[in-house]
């Protein structure tokens, strides 16, 4: 039962790194034993297949280059992955450090909305609306639209 198991997490893992919360809960779902599942991790721990420090790096980062993902969304995406609090509180301000936040939010906006006039509200709602689907605080938000906008009028008047 316990080997079936561990071929079962295996397989799991293949397809992309997981956290342990996933893999419990993946093994749960197949009514594996506690016993089963908690040596089957131990096992999957010692050969360093499932670690959540590295798993929450490598998304974190994964999703914030690749992506574009603001900190909010990261930090939501870790906590449904079962990523303790105090590990994705680490991950973000080794990834966000705080001027950093902005710089990644007016890069995102300068590719998304590169030929648009940010002075004209509507196109302001727009551009507020995806920094905030991607995470970005609103304070962030404000703040580099504030200054995008002033400075789009100005070019324009």
């Amino acid at each position: 039962m316990q080997e079936e198991a561990l071929q079962r997490a295996l397989r799991f893992l293949g397809y992309r790194p997981r956290s342990e919360a996933e893999v419990r809960g993946y093994l749960g779902r197949w009514a594996y034993s506690k016993v089963a599942t908690e040596k089957t991790l131990e096992k999957l721990r010692a050969f360093n297949y499932i670690n959540d420090e590295a798993f929450a790096r490598n998304w974190a980062s994964a999703r914030a280059t690749a992506r574009g993902y603001g900190p909010r969304r990261i930090h939501q995406e870790l906590q449904k992955k079962g990523v303790s609090d105090a590990l994705i509180r680490e991950v973000m301000g080794e990834i966000f450090d705080p001027g950093e936040e902005i710089e990644k939010a007016k890069a995102l906006l300068e590719k998304r909305f590169k030929n648009k006039q940010l002075g004209d509200p509507k196109m302001l709602r727009r551009a507020a609306g995806f920094l905030e689907r991607r995470g970005y605080s609103s304070e962030v938000i404000f703040d580099l639209l504030k200054h995008t906008a002033t400075d789009d009028r100005q070019k324009h008047d």
